[in-house]
């Protein structure tokens, strides 16, 4: 009966002590990891293809993404205000080709020196105040106060066309906000530049930053511009990028200038003085002779 039990045990021993068999131990558990591996890989690259298949079924909002804004080339351009025949245009774009009466009513006076305007001013009647109003769809990509033409509100429509708001009051949005035509962009305010037509808005339209006449667009598609030739404005002042330190600049140069002239105008006189003084010598000398 011992001999029985015994036999099992040293059965167990001889296999441990056969060569083949630790080798076969490392092999099998090699075996085991190299497939655990292989499914954990499997399972791994399993997991980019349910989200490519998901990004395959997207739909964008439209608000994601920093996209440019696309121009409606059949959407009119509109006046930036909400009543068009009660509104009055006291400050014209200035046209080399306009009338002369046309051409004074786009001058703009500030600090005794004549700015010809690249826009249009817009009152109503009586100083009432008005919401300013987009003129055109688009995005906002700048908002700023300006020490002489006050808050400043810039739109961009795609393909290069941009309009302007200055002058105005309050501010009612911001950069980055996406505007219908007639959103409300602010109220219409008073600056230091345009000081003489109180409550108004100061209104620009520009492709490619040349300026355009904003009258000969109102009413009209934004794809005119593309027809219509950008104005020579090559030698004009730009109100819109005036500011306070250059007017400074301009008024100190002036000063000088006036200086320099009162300097000039008085070493004339000192000069003139002297000629007649000399003259005045030399005649008392000559009247001196005659008379030994």
């Amino acid at each position: 009966m011992k001999e029985e039990n015994r036999a099992p045990k040293k059965g167990a021993k001889s296999i441990f002590r056969k060569k083949w068999f630790f080798p076969a131990v490392y092999l099998t558990i090699a075996a085991l990891l190299l497939a655990a591996v292989i499914w954990y890989q499997n399972i791994d690259n399993q997991l980019p293809d349910a989200g490519n298949e998901a990004g395959d079924n997207y739909t964008p909002h439209p608000h994601d993404g920093d996209a440019a804004p696309v121009m409606d080339p059949q959407e009119i351009v509109k006046m930036p205000v909400g009543d068009q025949e009660k509104a009055q245009i006291v400050t014209k774009f200035y046209d080399y080709d306009a009338s002369q009466e046309d051409q004074e009513s786009a001058l703009i006076l500030h600090n005794n020196r004549y700015y010809q305007s690249t826009g249009v001013d817009i009152v109503y009647p009586d100083g009432e105040a008005f919401d300013v109003l987009a003129a055109l769809s688009g995005t906002v990509v700048d908002t700023k106060e300006d020490p002489l033409l006050g808050n400043v509100v810039i739109l961009s429509h795609g393909n290069d066309v941009t309009t302007y708001y200055a002058s105005l009051g309050e501010v009612a949005v911001n950069p980055g906000d996406e505007v219908k035509q007639g959103d409300v962009l602010g109220t219409a305010g008073e600056n230091i530049f345009g000081k003489n037509n109180g409550k108004h808005v100061h209104f620009e339209i520009r492709k490619d930053e040349q300026v355009y006449n904003p009258e000969e667009f109102f009413n009209q598609p934004v794809s005119k511009l593309d027809e219509s030739d950008a104005e020579d404005v090559s030698e004009e002042e730009d109100t819109s990028s005036i500011t306070s330190e250059e007017v400074d600049s301009e008024n100190v140069n002036e000063e000088e200038n006036e200086s320099s002239e009162s300097d000039s105008e008085d070493e004339a006189n000192n000069s003139s003085d002297n000629g007649d003084n000399e003259g005045s010598d030399e005649s008392e000398g000559t009247d001196a002779e005659s008379n030994e």
